[in-house]
């Protein structure tokens, strides 16, 4: 007998709400800590949908946070601030890079994000 999975949706709206509150149910649920079928081996079958990521609410001393990447070369570290980023790659990048910061860091990192998807 065959079972079969349906992927679920989820739905946030981020209006007025703050960033890391919004980030932390995504991360959640992208794991699927929600459901009862939860295996950490496994990638939840849900997608997550983010709406109006640009109208959530940011305070004004955290958006001098930065984020950073390194490409592997001497003097490769790059950091920028929140609030730079949000403007030149939009608030939605913003809080895919919050969200994959709160996700486990191995190899179903990646493929978990390709579940996430978020609309300004």
């Amino acid at each position: 007998m065959e079972t079969e999975n349906q992927k679920r949706e989820y739905v946030i709206d981020a209006t007025g709400k703050r960033l890391g509150r919004i980030a932390t149910e995504a991360a959640s649920v992208l794991v699927g800590k929600d459901s009862p079928d939860f295996a950490k081996n496994m990638i939840a079958e849900v997608t997550v949908k983010i709406e109006n990521a640009s109208k959530m609410d940011i305070p004004e001393n955290k958006k001098g946070n930065t984020y950073q990447s390194y490409s592997g070369y001497p003097g490769g570290l790059r950091s920028e601030t929140l609030d730079h980023l949000g403007k030149r790659l939009g608030y939605a990048e913003v809080l895919r890079r919050t969200i994959s910061g709160m996700l486990p860091k191995n190899k179903l990192r990646k493929p978990t994000l390709h579940n996430l998807v978020i609309s300004e």
